[in-house]
């Protein structure tokens, strides 16, 4: 009896040995306790910088961010500011003036550091892409196509063009994203306009993409991944519910050129750009975050910027700031990501 009984047990617990293996082990999510979801987890966050100023600025209203050559955040706001941040405390180190060749403030919304240190930096009126140096003075101004200008020049609607903008992998490749569709394309589908950099000039327009986002939100900001895909934020809000911000892996490389179609319907032989849901900010962890307003999660507010800060055996560290409108009932905060891609 006693040894039919260890036969027994042993049988039982090969066979549960067996199942576990079988099974395999639970998929690993990064920093289990702070997941957004599968691919991306929340390290932390930062208001350190909320409703302060500096240099008598106001430090807000931030739209976009970049690593700047010597390591340090771009972080740019979209009154015609442009700081400088540690990149270790957020504590501002600088702060510049941006205009337009008037001498007037832009409407700043994105913002690329170039190779040789150079301010790329949309603005969503006209729209345009005009370069700057490290003092703020403009250095050119790229082509922008007519189809993309505000109307009546164009086809665009004020304040809902060029707010993201990247520099793909090699810095040959300038991209940037419209916030919103124009008239004669479906409502959920932006166009991504692309410059290629040349011997002659610095960038000439090249090849245009089509995105689908999702029903009521819109693009604000776009960044690419040392593979030459590209992170999209897609963001909207409602009044008394709040923000809606979603992190998709977007991949570029096999879409139309859509520079020579009028309109964009959704029609049959038009591949758009595929995107894959990473995470909704809305199932991070709040984190003893609270807002000033109704969300979904206390975590949310209008977040708009975003920065890829490092990059290791596909995980990317990925910097979020929001814009706070300079409004009381939001809030200027920093979000620290690990993404999985």
């Amino acid at each position: 009896m006693r040894l039919r009984t260890v036969l027994a047990t042993v049988t039982a617990a090969l066979a549960a040995a067996t199942t576990l293996t079988a099974a395999g082990p639970a998929p690993a999510t990064p920093r289990t306790s702070h997941a957004c979801s599968p691919s991306v987890s929340i390290d932390r966050f930062s208001d350190a910088l909320d409703k302060t100023t500096y240099d008598g600025t106001f430090v807000g209203n931030f739209s976009a961010l970049a690593v700047d050559k010597d390591g340090s955040i771009a972080a740019l706001e979209d009154r015609s500011s442009l700081f400088d941040l540690d990149a270790r405390t957020l504590a501002p180190k600088r702060v510049v003036r941006l205009a337009d060749e008037k001498g007037a403030a832009l409407d700043s919304e994105g913002l690329v550091v170039d190779r040789d240190g150079t301010r790329l930096i949309t603005s969503e009126t006209e729209p345009s892409v005009r370069r700057y140096g490290t003092d703020g003075g403009i250095l050119d101004r790229l082509p922008v196509p007519s189809s993309l200008l505000v109307a009546p020049a164009g086809r665009a609607t004020s304040n809902q063009t060029f707010e993201g903008l990247t520099l793909l992998p090699g810095g040959r490749t300038l991209l940037a994203s419209m916030e919103n569709a124009i008239s004669g394309d479906s409502t959920d589908i932006v166009r991504f306009q692309t410059w290629t950099r040349t011997k002659d000039a610095p960038f000439r327009l090249a090849a245009q993409y089509a995105y689908r986002v999702d029903a009521g939100l819109g693009v604000p900001e776009v960044q690419a991944t040392p593979d030459g895909r590209l992170l999209v934020l897609e963001r909207g809000f409602t009044s008394g519910v709040g923000n809606t911000v979603r992190l998709y892996l977007a991949d570029p490389r096999h879409a139309t050129d859509t520079s020579g179609i009028e309109n964009l319907t959704g029609q049959k032989g038009v591949r758009l750009i595929r995107k894959t849901l990473l995470a909704d900010i809305a199932g991070c962890p709040s984190l003893g975050a609270t807002a000033k307003q109704p969300q979904p999660n206390p975590l949310l507010d209008n977040i708009e910027g975003m920065t890829v800060t490092g990059y290791s055996k596909g995980r990317l560290k990925v910097l979020l700031v929001s814009d706070d409108n300079q409004n009381a009932a939001q809030t200027t905060r920093f979000y620290y990501l690990r993404v999985r891609v």
